[in-house]
């Protein structure tokens, strides 16, 4: 079956996306209501995901697990068939146009994605803008479901404020002199404001800082100024390439084993690229593919993801499965595609999780997530299986609201 190519989707990562993607629906303007769809027609859903720079190596995990999600109903959404439709995210102000693109010629009735924080940042304004239903499964900025929200945006990544509060009791093991190297751009910028909120409040002391570019090739200036302040711990905030190729130069350099590194936000895909002999660390991790406390749907969901790809999902792929999976189920629930009954249908969605339930906050629309604490084996033996879960955080299920923050703490005002 043909995959169309068209403006803003290369062949080959149509080619990688759901068979089948075509031309169907009846909307013509962005606030055209409701988006109902003939029972004739494939119903359609949006993927607003990187094709390339150092996040694609992530975000084609996260279209596997959409894909999967949807494969695992039959390709069946409402009782019809139903599609999904990638575009790219090269920059903010082209994601944004490409979210357009799908609700004005693909007729989409909702949308999935935002690879990057600055991405996500300006597609949930669009989202907003236009009255689409917008999940974000991979962004942490803190904003998104902060200062920024709107009624059309829910997301499920936990963020940058609420990991760094997990981790940091791990990080103060090693003491309280700290060196952070983060991302130039809003997911390094908000690690590096609320780790050394963090550290100030535990009466630490930064002895160093450096924010690095994305897609920074030597980071080796960078560890040389890290080996010279000697601190008892580095605070990463580094993301996806960025993060493997920072590690492969620290083992490179003799630094592997000598200063602990810790970071939020692990992806398997990350570390696995560092490879076997290189990877360290100590980070949060939204879900593991090897651990035990999964629920029968993750596993039936890990067995399924193996068959089709030969390896197991890393945590990327979980990420698109959930997000998709509570689209999915929300738009059955709905019994339509008009947005606002799919809203109210997400902030209604719950589904097993380890020991609690998976959910969207209403007033701010943040999924409830327990995260792992994971630290990086002593002695690797299968290469796709780095990690020792050293704990779930946070350890009483109850208290998850209470960690992710109260109104007045997180400043969501949806109007």
């Amino acid at each position: 079956m043909t995959v169309t190519s068209r403006p803003g989707m290369t062949r080959r990562s149509a080619l990688r996306g759901v068979a089948g993607f075509g031309v169907a629906g009846a909307i013509v303007t962005p606030l055209a209501m409701p988006r109902i769809a003939r029972a004739a027609d494939p119903l359609k859903i949006g993927l607003l995901l990187a094709k390339t720079g150092q996040i694609a190596g992530q975000t084609e995990y996260l279209a596997n697990g959409s894909i999967l999600a949807l494969e695992m109903r039959n390709k069946m959404v409402m009782g019809q068939p139903a599609e999904l439709v990638w575009l790219d995210e090269p920059t903010p102000q082209a994601a944004t146009q490409n979210m357009q693109k799908l609700l004005q010629e693909d007729k989409v009735c909702a949308v999935l994605g935002g690879s990057l924080s600055s991405n996500a940042l300006a597609e949930e304004a669009k989202a907003r803008d236009i009255k689409l239903p917008f999940i974000c499964d991979n962004a942490a900025a803190t904003e998104i479901s902060g200062k920024n929200c709107n009624r059309y945006t829910f997301r499920l990544n936990t963020p940058v404020a609420v990991q760094s509060r997990m981790i940091a009791p791990y990080a103060l093991n090693y003491g309280k002199k700290w060196y952070h190297i983060t991302a130039s751009y809003a997911f390094g910028q908000d690690i590096l404001k609320s780790s050394r909120e963090l550290l100030k409040a535990a009466g630490g002391t930064e002895v160093g800082s450096d924010e690095v570019p994305l897609n920074t090739p030597d980071f080796s200036s960078f560890i040389l100024k890290i080996r010279q302040a000697k601190p008892d711990v580095v605070v990463g905030g580094l993301s996806a390439g960025d993060l493997t190729t920072f590690l492969k130069q620290w083992n490179e350099m003799g630094m592997r084993g000598t200063i602990p590194f810790v970071e939020i936000a692990i992806g398997d895909t990350d570390i696995w690229g560092v490879g076997k002999e290189a990877a360290t660390g100590i980070f949060t991790k939204l879900w593991d593919a090897h651990n035990p406390a999964n629920t029968t749907e993750e596993k039936a969901f890990t067995d399924a993801y193996t068959k089709k790809h030969g390896k197991p999902p890393a945590d990327k792929a979980w990420m698109g499965w959930i997000t998709a999976r509570s689209l999915f189920e929300s738009i059955d629930a709905a019994k339509s595609t008009d947005a606002d009954k799919i809203i109210d249908a997400l902030e209604a969605w719950k589904a097993p999780g380890p020991g609690y339930s998976y959910s969207y906050r209403k007033f701010d629309h943040q999924m409830l997530l327990r995260n792992l604490a994971v630290q990086v084996k002593d002695k690797i033996t299968d290469q796709w299986d780095f990690f020792d879960v050293k704990a779930t955080l946070p350890e009483n299920a109850a208290e998850l609201d209470k960690v992710f923050g109260s109104p007045e703490e997180i400043g969501c005002k949806m109007g």
